[in-house]
């Protein structure tokens, strides 16, 4: 299997439209969910398609899109920061980082290595020192987040990002 990697600082017509097939299919047992639901992904996808530094890449095995991975920069300023639980410690928010707001991998590829690529690239040519994430710890039972960890991620903090949303683990590492 050969995954081919496709970079997007904004989104084509068929990008989007790839993008919103691979994010239903990831989502479709929480759809229902007012947070997961396409409409709240797609208010999401907006709003970051206008923040600083949003890059996507979808992953495609024989022109079938398989994953994603996309983020945007936070900087001092960014309200990412200012959600957050527990105060940060002095200094943290002083260089951006890229903040990876949404990865997703159909069933039939996980467990191929298909996320961590897709992740790896999208962080390989990013001008941040960091990246972090958040992730539902309750998230296969507990799976996903243990998954991170062996990518290179630590917990630091947590946050609740929406009212529809339930508290997230933030987890940062270097890049």
């Amino acid at each position: 299997m050969t995954i081919e990697l496709r970079h997007h600082t904004d989104l084509t017509v068929q990008a989007r439209r790839d993008l919103l097939a691979v994010y239903a299919d990831v989502r479709a047992p929480l759809l229902h969910l007012a947070n997961y639901g396409v409409e709240a992904f797609v208010h999401r996808l907006d709003q970051h398609l206008g923040e600083l530094g949003f890059e996507l890449v979808l992953g495609y095995d024989a022109e079938v899109p398989v994953g994603y991975a996309y983020g945007t920069t936070v900087d001092a300023t960014d309200r990412y920061w200012t959600r957050m639980a527990e105060p940060l410690p002095d200094g943290f928010t002083n260089s951006s980082v890229l903040a990876i707001r949404e990865i997703g991998v159909r069933t039939a590829w996980r467990g191929t290595g298909t996320a961590r690529l897709i992740h790896d690239e999208l962080l390989a040519h990013r001008p941040e020192g960091r990246a972090t994430l958040m992730v539902n710890p309750l998230a296969g039972d507990g799976k996903v987040q243990a998954l991170y960890g062996t990518w290179g991620y630590r917990a630091f903090n947590s946050q609740p990002p929406s009212a529809d949303s339930p508290r997230l683990t933030a987890m940062v590492r270097s890049r």
